[in-house]
Formats: structure tokens, sequence, C-alpha cells
């Protein structure tokens, strides 16, 4: 008993840390989940990179659609990156937070096209940016901004 008060703070910051993994996976796993089922439900809309090129009329509408989304990163997955970072290799808790935010971007965007009655998006363009990162002295990164923009084509009725 007297070592567990002695180290009463080593056990409050590792319950702690225990605790914002347990919070952190499982906000990234309800995310995943919420991503996966959007998708299923936007799979027939079409989104292509390339410039499209219809015959005369045939197009009723084209709007510029865009989908932004920012995902922050929890301390704990930071912790891990400052780790992988001192020892090198693939720091995968960046990588799923980028996987988020771009997939997110892309299912907001097709949802605006939807939204406007749009059966494909041409020229989808992505982009990425941090934030956050000139904001403290350690130059960590703090969140990811991944925005997805394209020209939504109604098509006339043949």
């Amino acid at each position: 008993m007297k070592i567990i008060l002695q180290n009463l703070d080593l056990l409050i910051f590792f319950f702690l840390l225990v605790l914002g993994y347990a919070a952190g996976s499982l906000a990234e796993k309800r995310h995943y989940r919420s991503i996966r089922k959007r998708e299923k439900e936007l799979l027939k809309m079409a989104v292509v990179t390339a410039e499209g090129s219809f015959p005369d009329g045939r197009v009723r509408n084209a709007t510029l659609v865009t989908g932004s989304a920012v995902i922050s990163i929890d301390y704990f997955k930071r912790l891990l990156a400052i780790l992988r970072n001192i020892f090198g290799g693939r720091v995968k808790s960046y990588e799923s937070l980028i996987d988020r935010a771009r997939r997110e971007a892309i299912l907001r965007m097709k949802e605006e096209a939807r939204k406007n009655g749009a059966g494909m998006i041409i020229n989808m363009r992505l982009e990425t940016s941090s934030i956050g990162r000139n904001a403290n002295k350690k130059n960590q990164l703090g969140s990811v901004e991944a925005i997805a923009y394209g020209t939504a084509i109604v098509m006339q009725p043949k």
C-alpha cells in the first residue's frame, strides 16, 4: 500500500494515458464506421480526376462542389509519433489521420453534389494541409485539413 501511495502520481499518469488511448481509439473506430456506411450509400456517384467532354445539350447544369474536413490528432497518437520519429519508420497514427480527413472530404463533396441533383463529379482535386504546426513552439502537427473539389454534372434526361 505504501508503494502505491508513493507512486500515486505515476499511476494517475498511466491511468490517464490508457483512458486517452481508449477514448481516441473509440472515436476513430466510430468515425471509420460512419465513413464506410456513407461510402456505401454514395458508391454509385462517379468521381473522376479527368476533365469531361459531353455532347452539346446533354449537360443541364455544372456546379463547383467542395468538401472540407479538419481532423485533429489526439495526444496519445502524438506521443507515439514522437517515439516513431526517434526510431524511424512509418508513422501509422498520422497515416490514419490523413486517410480519415481525405475520405471525409470526398464524402462531403459527394453529398453536396447529390443535393444539387448531380450524377457525377468530374475534374476532382484533393488537397491536404496541416493546421497548428506553427501555432506551438514544438513544431508538432495539430490537425490536418483535407479539401476535395470538383465539377458536379447534372445531365439532361434522354
